[in-house]
């Protein structure tokens, strides 16, 4: 599936809710069931600044040109962004991540319903991605 279309599908299960209450649910439920973030990540390093809970994000160049992300975050509400991020932008080219226009996060209500620091945090999270797809790019075009 293309970046579009998995936000197309975000935006589908997300409008099936009216009731805000609903939504963080749902993003709680996404977050359950992520993945735990081998312990080998959870470095200092690896943290988000600009996230008010712990988040950790480790970034990995595939062989065929590609960027796996894992993470996890401590706050339950945060690992279900997480895991929305993670469905867009996982194992996708750099150049597919540096382009995306994440408008799902809109389209959702996502940026209006989530507390500053919890908003703040997002977008650290999708500049962090955005940093790593950059640093890996540079290293593919050398």
């Amino acid at each position: 599936m293309t970046i579009e279309e998995v936000q197309q599908e975000i935006i589908d299960e997300f409008s099936g809710y009216d009731d805000w209450m609903d939504r963080y649910q749902l993003l709680i439920d996404l977050g359950n069931e992520q993945q735990p973030l081998a312990e080998e990540y959870k470095t200092e390093s690896n943290l988000i600044d600009g996230c008010q809970s712990r988040v950790w994000l480790q970034a990995d160049a595939m062989p065929d040109g590609t960027i796996h992300f894992q993470a996890e975050s401590d706050a339950l509400i945060v690992k279900g962004l997480v895991m929305l991020l993670l469905r867009v932008l996982n194992d996708r080219t750099p150049d597919e991540i540096l382009t995306a226009d994440l408008h799902f996060i809109e389209d959702i209500g996502l940026r209006e319903h989530l507390s500053p620091t919890r908003s703040n945090g997002l977008l650290a999270m999708m500049k962090q991605m955005k940093l790593y797809a950059m640093a890996f790019k540079a290293k593919g075009d050398q």
